[in-house]
């Protein structure tokens, strides 16, 4: 989730390996998150004897990876029956490799979206600092907002857009864009990994590394060995998404699908800077088209939590063996994932209408985040 509706519901909790395309590149410590390539993206191996199809198990790999932090459900039995249809040779469901592919939303599916937004938290410490450079700033929106700390206009924003009133959101897409108007993408990147070395989230008090699901990480890690192809496709930034995304979650930094920002080549400073305008918004039906538009192809795996998701799980479903997975924030346990439903209202009734399959928080999983001992 991500944008307008990611947005509305923030503001109100604020007031490798596959086929040619897995990086295998060694890499060193200096990561934006501070800490090693895989520290939050890399879960406990399952070692229970799990088995799955015989052409996965003759394969020369030492152990396949499980699903720790999944009770044992029937949403993690029909993921299992799932990868057991399509990987099994011979099958009546199965699929080749090539054309395995999944999709994930990323912000309340992948990680953390509350009570604000990751990326929404970067743009108002850029908000604050345009203002401080340039004071006349602070007397429009959303620059004072971001100077005041009061986000209530950013709200109310979002909720006449929903009523049909556009003309606050317009400021609000001029800010995003002018945030990295000029800056080149080296710039753009340097001042993301920053934010992600020094930044904490702001109520669980870590670093935004391990505010990743756990879960999640799991079911990406179990795909990539059933040779999947993952790619995260969400609303948000593509290259802010792009720095974290194979520390955090082993997902290949050109297996981001995200909303774009115009890009211009600068032939003077060889370098590609950002121009002040929004290339396109990646959410609700433009989801399939910039899946299709990367990949070619039409996901057997689509994993999201918002009702802009749907048309991504929808666009799934039309494969004769698919699985659409929707993440329902409902976890009343104090366990860090504060239960909500603005934004997905559509959803979560589209979920009984199209046979999605609906992860519990609350239920489905054990383990919300990272352990103890991988935390900073």
């Amino acid at each position: 989730m991500f944008g307008l509706s990611a947005i509305a519901c923030s503001l109100g909790s604020a007031a490798g390996r596959s086929h040619g395309d897995r990086s295998t590149a060694a890499c060193g410590t200096d990561h934006p998150s501070g800490v090693s390539p895989g520290t939050a993206a890399t879960p406990s191996v399952g070692t229970d004897g799990s088995e799955w199809p015989s052409d996965r198990r003759d394969r020369d790999v030492p152990d396949l990876p499980d699903l720790p932090s999944w009770r044992a459900t029937p949403t993690r039995a029909a993921i299992e029956d799932f990868l057991a249809a399509v990987t099994t040779e011979g099958g009546p469901d199965f699929v080749p490799p090539e054309r395995r592919v999944a999709v994930f939303d990323n912000d309340g599916t992948l990680w953390t979206e509350k009570p604000m937004l990751v990326q929404l938290h970067y743009l108002l410490e850029q908000w604050k600092v345009a203002a401080e450079a340039d004071p006349a700033l602070a007397t429009t929106q959303p620059y004072q907002a971001a100077v005041s700390g009061d986000l209530a206009w950013l709200g109310a924003a979002v909720d006449k857009h929903y009523a049909g009133d556009d003309a606050d959101l317009g400021l609000i897409i001029a800010a995003v864009s002018a945030a990295s108007a000029g800056s080149s993408v080296e710039e753009y990147e340097a001042s993301v990994a920053a934010f992600f070395r020094d930044a904490r989230h702001l109520t669980l008090d870590r670093s935004y590394a391990h505010t990743v699901y756990q879960p999640m990480v799991e079911l990406v890690r179990l795909l990539d060995a059933h040779d999947f192809r993952t790619y995260i496709v969400s609303g948000g930034e593509r290259d802010f998404m792009r720095l974290i995304a194979q520390d955090y979650y082993g997902i290949p930094t050109q297996r981001v699908i995200g909303t774009a920002l115009g890009l211009e080549y600068d032939a003077e400073h060889n370098v590609v800077r950002y121009r002040s305008a929004l290339s396109f918004f990646d959410d609700g039906p433009e989801k399939p088209v910039r899946i299709w538009t990367r990949t070619g192809r039409r996901p057997i795996l689509a994993v999201g939590n918002s009702n802009g998701d749907v048309p991504m799980l929808r666009f799934a479903q039309g494969n004769p063996r698919s699985l659409a997975l929707l993440v329902n924030h409902d976890d009343d346990t104090e366990r860090g994932d504060q239960p909500y439903a603005k934004g997905a209202e559509k959803a979560i009734e589209a979920a009984g209408v199209h046979g999605f399959t609906v992860i519990s928080v609350r239920d489905d999983w054990s383990r919300v985040f990272p352990p103890d001992d991988a935390q900073d």
